[in-house]
């Protein structure tokens, strides 16, 4: 399950994870217009955990999920 808000500067989409036991905590994502950040809460040092992504990054990222073994390397589209 997720939710998607469009806040002021940001969209911010949270993960839930509903299925089967033991469940991970929520992650939020929140994509602002120059960086993307991902946080999750570690219940073991009681703190969130954050980590920084450009939005290079998230689309490399995005597109990881569906390809196969490999290195590669995606070409910016001329604007």
């Amino acid at each position: 399950m997720f939710t998607i808000e469009h806040e002021f500067d940001a969209s911010v989409i949270t993960l839930v994870d509903d299925g089967p036991a033991p469940l991970q905590e929520d992650v939020v994502i929140n994509a602002f217009a120059e960086v993307i950040t991902v946080e999750q809460y570690d219940p073991r040092s009681d703190s969130v955990v954050k980590i920084t992504l450009s939005p290079d990054q998230a689309r490399d990222l995005a597109a990881a999920l569906d390809l196969p073994e490999g290195v590669y390397q995606l070409r910016k589209e001329p604007r």
